[in-house]
């Protein structure tokens, strides 16, 4: 039986990579004759540049740019011949700062913006950012203020600052440098700027803001908003990334869902039609899996093969009605199995899950 292994990370305990090996280890302990092919994704945040290098190969440039609260940061910029590849959450993500420092008010998309300016300055004509697991819901004003929008100061102080804008925002400097660029922003939702699914309400409380914070972080982005373009804040994809989305909108982005761009790469349909089965997954199976994310790209490759699709995760909180309207096969998680089957890492317990799925799924 051949399998195609294609997880995104497990947040916070695997990346792709990992989850990746860690199934085809379990799955071997009871099928050891199966043939299981990894191709780790991800939706455009973090290992967003490790899935394309593997494939795509191409030149990592290192530097140094302003992390979320400022401190400097290592941050790489991918180069494959006149594209080069930005993942956000290298520069502003939520994994850069310690839980107890979190502060989404006055963290900062500024070294996002840095990184855009070191891929114009290597004089490429394409640049795709993929936008998500970011610490900041500064609507991306800081990545535009470190391109040369204004008032700069104001802007890249975080969130928090955009309620006190009181004049117009020039945004002049920073479309002029896009100019002759095609902008991709790769989004790992496709939700708004604003609202109950937008940028605060949203993903606020995963970046450590309390109730009163994210209405804080609503009012000013919506100052935001109404500052540049109403507009573009409806678009999809327009929250991604505590509203980094909405910045690259502004710079005259297209939008691509982050999950679909890895799948091209890595040619993910192609592969499928020479499985029997796909195996996908992710640390936490949500409303927000459904939203353009890894799992529903891999479920949508799936349906368009006709292979079935599996889902490994931590745990699983879609019901068998969205699962099947999805295209997803059957999920399952690691919370539902016995103690006794369970492991003490992250590790153990996903080879141990997919062991346990393998004499369901194993021909």
């Amino acid at each position: 039986m051949r399998i195609v292994v294609a997880p995104d990370k497990f947040a916070g305990t695997l990346t792709a990579i990992e989850a990746a090996e860690a199934v085809r280890e379990g799955w071997l302990q009871t099928a050891p004759g199966d043939e299981l092919e990894l191709v780790p994704l991800s939706d455009g945040g973090p290992g967003f540049l490790d899935v394309l290098q593997s494939d795509l190969g191409g030149t990592v440039h290192a530097t140094t740019v302003t992390g979320p609260l400022g401190v400097p940061t290592p941050a790489p910029l991918l180069q494959v011949d006149d594209t080069a590849y930005i993942e956000a959450a290298q520069a502003c993500g939520l994994h850069l700062v310690d839980p107890e420092q979190r502060d989404p008010l006055a963290s900062s998309s500024y070294g996002v913006g840095e990184l855009i300016a070191l891929a114009l300055e290597a004089g490429v004509r394409r640049i795709v950012v993929g936008v998500g697991g970011t610490a900041s819901v500064d609507g991306g004003a800081g990545l535009l203020a470190a391109l040369g929008a204004g008032p700069r100061d104001q802007l890249s102080r975080g969130g928090g600052a955009l309620g006190e804008l009181a004049g117009e925002v020039d945004l002049t400097t920073a479309r002029r440098r896009l100019e002759g660029v095609e902008l991709v922003a790769a989004t790992d939702v496709d939700a708004p700027l604003l609202g109950s699914e937008g940028a605060a309400h949203g993903f606020g409380a995963q970046k450590g803001a309390d109730r009163a914070g994210r209405d804080q972080l609503e009012t000013a982005l919506r100052v935001w908003a109404t500052a540049t373009d109403g507009g573009v804040a409806v678009r999809g994809g327009a929250g991604a990334g505590g509203g980094i989305g909405f910045a690259l909108l502004l710079l005259g982005a297209t939008r691509e869902p982050g999950a679909q761009l890895a799948l091209d790469a890595v040619r993910l349909e192609e592969r499928a039609r020479q499985a029997d089965l796909l195996i996908t997954g992710e640390g936490a199976f949500d409303w927000q899996s459904l939203r353009g994310k890894v799992v529903a790209g891999v479920a949508r490759t799936g349906q368009q093969t006709g292979r079935p699709t599996v889902v490994l995760a931590g745990r699983v909180e879609v019901g068998r009605r969205e699962l099947s309207n999805a295209g997803i096969d059957s999920a399952y998680a690691i919370v539902d199995m016995p103690a006794r089957e369970r492991g003490h890492t992250a590790n153990e317990d996903l080879r141990a899950l997919a062991a346990r799925v393998a004499r369901t799924w194993s021909r």
